[in-house]
């Protein structure tokens, strides 16, 4: 087949006599053939019902492949040497710094003309994306430094929040809430400049690698410090003050979403001010909820309303029972322990 193209024909090409280029590719298996003609057939009714493809014929959508490509030289050039497979010589890190930056500028202005296309502007005549999106692209390169700054003062905070830390560069190499708090940081960026799409493909990328699940639409304080992470969740329009300490199981979360896209644009999401702690497991709920400054909130609490400054809320829970194993039959307690 080198050197020339086969044309797909309409779904109905797909039948019992199926299209010869399944015979090219698999050789002359007559049932196989026939059984991917007809699960090609199912597939294709299924385009053409439900729709979900991205397609030349239609807008083309950013790449989630080049995304998470892109995610990755941008952590790359905000810790040189951290996210590659060698460390940088210092006299080759300009060189190196430079080069990168040229090919994340190009690639980040054609996935962003491929936003802007899918959602246009006000007032973005046709044509005008790509040079848009290369003026944008250039735009949020130029806050890498600020967004540097913003990183120097989370690492601080997880160095000397967590005894557990060796260093500050092991927090940067190693702990996943440093990692999804950078790619936050970034795609806030976006978000704010209403870059559609792609803030929420770099979160969801970081989300997987980390599981740590950070909207881009969520404004951060500075010294964030997310400890160990797993399972943690900060939603759209939720609003995080300085120095805040939040451990795994963090929920910060919409109290209902029966309304829809009719809450679109409302806040949904709760309010936590400067020097905040949330130990693990707890949910805090609702977009009027504000945990006052200086405030402790306990694991496994679920909490649907505001506290005042420097409060405590802990869970109480039925009292725990602790007895001797050697006595555990006395009392009743007969399962296996």
């Amino acid at each position: 087949m080198a050197g020339r193209v086969v044309k797909p024909g309409p779904p109905r090409a797909f039948g019992p006599g199926r299209s010869h280029c399944f015979s090219e590719i698999l050789g002359d298996n007559d049932p196989v053939n026939d059984s991917v003609a007809q699960l090609t057939d199912r597939l294709m009714r299924s385009y053409e019902q439900a729709g979900g493809i991205n397609h030349l014929d239609g807008v083309n959508l950013p790449s989630k492949s080049a995304v998470a490509a892109i995610t990755l030289d941008l952590l790359q050039l905000l810790f040189p040497g951290f996210f590659s497979e060698r460390p940088i010589p210092l006299r080759e890190i300009r060189g190196v710094t430079a080069k990168r930056m040229a090919i994340v500028w190009h690639r980040l202005a054609d996935e962003m003309s491929k936003s802007l296309e899918y959602s246009p502007p006000a007032g973005m005549s046709t044509g005008e994306s790509s040079a848009r999106a290369g003026r944008l692209a250039h735009e949020f390169l130029d806050k890498l430094t600020r967004i540097r700054e913003l990183l120097q003062t989370d690492v601080e905070a997880a160095f000397e929040g967590d005894p557990a830390a060796l260093s500050r560069e092991e927090v940067i190499v190693a702990y996943p809430g440093l990692e999804a708090i950078a790619v936050q940081r970034m795609a806030h960026e976006l978000y704010v400049e209403r870059v559609a799409l792609i803030p929420r493909m770099m979160t969801e990328w970081a989300h997987a690698r980390t599981g740590i699940d950070l909207h881009p639409g969520a404004r951060i304080g500075t010294h964030f410090f997310i400890d160990h992470g797993t399972g943690t969740v900060v939603g759209e329009t939720a609003r995080i003050g300085h120095h805040v300490k939040m451990y795994q199981g963090v929920g910060l979360v919409a109290r209902s979403l029966a309304g829809g896209q009719q809450l679109r644009g409302q806040k949904r999401h709760p309010t936590l001010q400067d020097h905040v702690t949330i130990y693990a497991g707890a949910t805090i709920v609702g977009g009027d909820t504000v945990i006052g400054e200086g405030s402790t909130i306990g694991g496994n609490v679920f909490l649907m309303h505001s506290v005042p400054p420097h409060s405590l809320v802990l869970y109480e829970a039925d009292d725990v029972k602790i007895v001797p194993k050697a006595g555990r039959f006395a009392r009743g307690l007969d399962y296996e322990i």
